[in-house]
C-alpha cells in the first residue's frame, strides 16, 4: 500500500523498521534531547547549586559539580537582606496591571481589526506589524522622553506604575496573535449573534471571549514574564527604592552582597515564573497552535 502523502516525513516508514536505521534514528534522536536538556538545565543547575555554596566555593576555578558544603542560611539571606518580600510584590503589582491593560486594549484592538474591519484596518495592522520589526533598544529613548513628559496632560510618570504599563499596552505581537486566533472563530456565530439583536460588544463579551480563553492566557502570561524579566526599563522609570522590581533590586543590592547570596536571590525570583509555566504550559501549546489551523 502506498504511503499516505500527508504522513511523509523526512525518514520514511521502511527505514525506520530496518534494523540499521532504527538504531540510527533513536541514537541521533536521544543524542539530540540529550545535548538541548544540558543547554537549557546547565544554567538552572548551576544557579541553584551555586546558592548553596560558599563565598570560596563559588569564585574557585574550575567550578565543582556540587555543593561540598551546602549551606541553605543563603537563601534566608538572600530574603531578609535583600528585602525580596517588597520586591516580588512590586513585581507582581506591576505584572497583573500589564495583564489586566493588555487584556482590556489589546483584545479590543484584535476584535475590531478581526471581526469589525473598520476602514484601513489592513494598513493600521500592517504598521503595527512593522514595528516589530524596530529594535526594541531604539525606542528607549522616545519613550523616557513621553514618560517623563506626557503628551497633552504634561504628566511625570516616574515611580508610577503607569511607567511600566502604558508602553507594554502597544504590543503588535499580541494584538497579531488575537487577531489570528479570533480569525478562527466561524462567522455564523457572529451572523447568529446579529440575528439575536445582540450588539458588537455583547457578542464580545458572550461569544468571542469564552472562545478565547487559551490565547488570553498565552498574553496574560506573556505579559506577566515580560515585566518579571525585563531590567533596563523598569530601571530608568523605577529609580526610588521603595518602586524597584525584583531584577532591578538585585542589581542594586548586588555590589555589597556576596555572590552566593545574590544567585539565591535569583533563584528565588525565577520560581514564580517557572511555577506559572509548568501550570499553564498546556494552555501556551494549545493557545499558540490553534488559531494557526485555521485553512
Amino acid at each position: 500500500m502506498a504511503q499516505d502523502s500527508g504522513t511523509r516525513t523526512l525518514i520514511s516508514q521502511a527505514q525506520l523498521q530496518r534494523g540499521r536505521g532504527r538504531v540510527l534514528y533513536w541514537t541521533l534522536l536521544a543524542v539530540v534531547v540529550v545535548v538541548f536538556t544540558l543547554v537549557f538545565i546547565g544554567p538552572l543547575y548551576w544557579m541553584v547549586t551555586g546558592a548553596l555554596k560558599s563565598g570560596q566555593e563559588i569564585a574557585q576555578t574550575p567550578p565543582s559539580l556540587f555543593p561540598k558544603d551546602p549551606q541553605p542560611q543563603n537563601y534566608v539571606d538572600a530574603w531578609n537582606n535583600l528585602d525580596l518580600a517588597k520586591l516580588l510584590f512590586n513585581t507582581f503589582y506591576y505584572a497583573t496591571g500589564a495583564v489586566l491593560f493588555q487584556l482590556v486594549l489589546d483584545t479590543a484592538a484584535a476584535y475590531s481589526l478581526s471581526k469589525l474591519r473598520p476602514v484601513l484596518g489592513n494598513v493600521i495592522l500592517g504598521l503595527m506589524l512593522a514595528t516589530l520589526m524596530i529594535p526594541a533598544m531604539v525606542l528607549i529613548v522616545p519613550q523616557y522622553v513621553t514618560v517623563i513628559d506626557l503628551p497633552i496632560l504634561h504628566l511625570n510618570l516616574l515611580d508610577s506604575p503607569f511607567a511600566i504599563w502604558l508602553p507594554l499596552v502597544a504590543n503588535a505581537f499580541n494584538i497579531f496573535l488575537l487577531k489570528r486566533f479570533f480569525d478562527s472563530i466561524p462567522e455564523d456565530l457572529m451572523a447568529a449573534a446579529l440575528v439575536d439583536g445582540a450588539t458588537p460588544l455583547r457578542t464580545l463579551w458572550s461569544i468571542i471571549l469564552p472562545m478565547s480563553r487559551p490565547i488570553l492566557g498565552v498574553v496574560s502570561i506573556f505579559a506577566v514574564t515580560a515585566v518579571w524579566k525585563d531590567f533596563l526599563w523598569p530601571k530608568l522609570v523605577m529609580p526610588s527604592p521603595e518602586t524597584r522590581t525584583v531584577s532591578v533590586g538585585i542589581y542594586a543590592f548586588a555590589g555589597g552582597t556576596p555572590m552566593n547570596v545574590v544567585i539565591a536571590a535569583s533563584v528565588i525570583a525565577a520560581i514564580p515564573t517557572v511555577i506559572i509555566f509548568l501550570i499553564f504550559q498546556r494552555n501556551i501549546m494549545s493557545g499558540l497552535t490553534t488559531g494557526s489551523l485555521k485553512g
